[in-house]
């Protein structure tokens, strides 16, 4: 009788915590803090931060949770990228968001325990250094991309421009970038196998970029440059230069278009922003696994032009319009 009493003690206790555990693990949690940490302050990374931040945080309250969000800015330095990652890791943060490679990589080399979602990154093979990488990089890293077409954004430049055979294409670009080095080159064969001659002008930070770009200038009869962040914060310096002598330059992304291009292929930083913020909510909510998420992107790239600089080079803006191009918001002054 005592033996049978005291099995079905055990039992009711074993039963009891049993039911404790579940209970923990129904316990959703009502608060998220997310670290998000930015390589450098210009408009296109600005615009998919904010992006960011406003679906996460509409995701979340409509499910009646809320999101602190500590930002951080490494303000170009990439060695700053990991104190910052290292600083989130320290806060226990719920999931981090990389804005722009360098930090990105550094939040990846820091910890494989705490979600990483990048955005604004071209290509997640090339940033990680990873072999085969098939579109979803597992373990706890996600995010979307900012690739546009590069064969599209070519041929673009090509007919804008109405390039020959024999042309001279000036290719400008951040050498410390493997994803600015990821996109010269695709673009590169592509302008290549249409008979136009391509040299490369590679600068290894904006000290040697005032250099590099008269040189480029001087020597091609077009520039390419891609979503590059090193150029993308130096627009002003480029325009300068080229703009006086009507180098023409087609732009990766709309931001540095604005500043120092005539037309481009663009997505939307702000969209992809976007897009990354409603992939933590499915992490943070438990809808969906990280380890499974492949890489997102902007579908819908858009041809845009900048006003002003096109009415420098002399480019007719009414054919560009009447082929499908928009106009850059504010290039018309």
């Amino acid at each position: 009788m005592k033996k049978a009493l005291s099995l079905i003690l055990v039992l009711a206790l074993t039963l009891g915590m049993c039911m404790s555990l579940a209970s923990c693990k129904k316990e959703e949690k009502n608060h998220f803090v997310v670290g998000i940490i930015q390589l450098a302050p210009h408009p296109a990374l600005d615009s998919a931060t904010q992006g960011f931040r406003d679906a996460l945080t509409a995701k979340l309250e409509a499910e009646g949770k809320t999101v602190e969000f500590k930002y951080e800015n490494a303000q170009g330095d990439s060695n700053t990228c990991s104190t910052i990652v290292n600083s989130f890791i320290s806060s226990d943060v719920d999931l981090i968001m990389a804005n722009a490679t360098a930090a990105l990589a550094a939040a990846y080399n820091a910890t494989d325990k705490i979600p990483i979602l990048g955005t604004s990154i071209t290509e997640y093979g090339v940033a990680l250094s990873l072999d085969n990488f098939n579109g979803t990089v597992g373990g706890n890293v996600s995010g979307t991309s900012d690739l546009a077409p590069l064969t599209e954004q070519a041929q673009m430049m090509i007919d804008t421009l109405g390039l020959e055979a024999g042309a001279k294409i000036g290719l400008l670009y951040c050498s410390s970038e493997p994803n600015s080095q990821y996109q010269i080159d695709v673009v590169k064969e592509y302008l290549t196998s249409k008979g136009m001659v391509c040299t490369d002008y590679k600068f290894s930070d904006s000290n040697d970029l005032s250099t590099i770009t008269a040189k480029a200038a001087d020597e091609s009869d077009a520039i390419y440059v891609p979503t590059d962040n090193t150029v993308a914060s130096n627009t002003e310096i480029i325009n300068n230069i080229c703009a006086p002598k009507q180098i023409p330059i087609f732009a990766g992304e709309e931001a540095t278009c604005a500043g120092c291009g005539y037309a481009t292929l663009a997505i939307s930083y702000y969209n992809i922003g976007q897009v990354t913020g409603e992939m933590a909510a499915e992490i943070l909510l438990g809808d969906s696994d990280i380890e499974d998420m492949a890489i997102r992107y902007d579908a819908n790239p858009v041809k845009k032009y900048n006003k002003a600089a096109c009415e420098n080079l002399g480019i007719d803006v009414a054919a560009l319009e009447a082929a499908g191009y928009v106009m850059i918001e504010g290039t018309d002054k």
